[in-house]
């Protein structure tokens, strides 16, 4: 195992610890208030941190299964259990964001009258705001450093926590002014489809991963610049990338001439392999597949062509 893949690991555990910690204690103090105070809007970030808690948990059962080595049930190791996990995460987020809106509609409808917040509805509020920027901030930094997608992701559900709280407040603040305790249930009902499209992003951008999509496409034009490097390779195609843990799982074919001998080839295909990992950078594998010069194609569908990236 590598000393990257090693300390991405632990910091996928440090930070699920921290943000399991931190959310219990937001979501607990949101949570009593908002029953309290008679604030629906507060109840309601209140069940969305709770369901931070539960997506922390989550995020510290996939760094234990990721941290599992390759074995030959899973050769390429677990990593993509990272994917999996935060396809969970959007599934939550999206069901708390579904229950909030019913509970917020069924309120407006049945005319129920609500007394108004107390005022400490709106100090956890604020309080609130600072602790989830605090966490976002540590977790966008802890991710980037560490290219953990799940990571990366709960920071952006922490940081779209701020921008509920900041909705809250603003719920209140009206209610309190314009003496209409509506308007915290209309702002409940704002804040659950909010919550349930950041769920419905975050679902579609792990579907993205779990199917091997490339976000990145200018990585074909470095793969293929790199091997126009090498003098004695030629037509590189079929590309094909897939990202295992953070970094790219690479596979494609290349020609040489047919009379060369396999050390002489072999000896190219290593230069690629070379190649490619120094203009790409955050390689796990390349596979370099050789074949004579001129070989037929059309056999095989799949895969990225030089022609491809220039609208051909």
């Amino acid at each position: 195992m590598s000393e990257q893949k090693k300390e991405k690991d632990r910091a996928l555990v440090r930070t699920s610890w921290i943000s399991v910690a931190g959310n219990a204690l937001l979501s607990a103090a949101k949570i009593a208030v908002g029953v309290a105070a008679g604030s629906m809007a507060v109840l309601g970030d209140g069940i969305d941190s709770a369901t931070d808690v539960v997506v922390s948990v989550v995020m510290l059962v996939a760094a234990f299964v990721i941290a599992r080595p390759p074995s030959r049930r899973y050769p390429f190791g677990l990593d993509k259990a990272e994917c999996v996990a935060t396809l969970v995460l959007s599934l939550v987020i999206v069901f708390a964001g579904v229950q909030m809106l019913i509970s917020s509609v069924g309120i407006i409808v049945s005319g129920e009258t609500r007394p108004l917040p107390g005022t400490l509805a709106l100090w956890v509020t604020v309080a609130s705001i600072g602790g989830k920027l605090a966490l976002a901030w540590y977790q966008f930094r802890v991710g980037r450093r560490t290219g953990s997608s799940l990571i990366i992701a709960n920071a952006k559900n922490m940081r779209n926590d701020v921008l509920i709280s900041v909705g809250v407040l603003a719920g209140l603040f009206f209610t309190f002014v314009l003496k209409l305790p509506i308007l915290d249930a209309i702002t409940g009902c704002v804040i659950s489809l909010f919550i349930a499209k950041v769920g419905v992003g975050i679902f579609l951008e792990s579907a993205f991963d779990l199917l091997d999509g490339v976000k990145d496409e200018a990585v074909y034009r470095k793969i293929f610049e790199a091997v126009e490097s090498v003098p004695e390779a030629r037509n590189p195609h079929h590309v094909r990338l897939r990202l295992v843990g953070g970094r790219y799982m690479i596979d494609l074919d290349i020609e040489v001439a047919s009379d060369m001998t396999v050390a002489r080839a072999h000896d190219i295909a290593d230069r690629v392999e070379e190649g490619i990992c120094a203009a790409v950078g955050n390689v796990y594998d390349v596979e370099v597949h050789i074949e004579p010069s001129g070989a037929c194609h059309d056999r095989e569908p799949f895969g990225v062509h030089p022609e491809m990236l220039n609208g051909r």
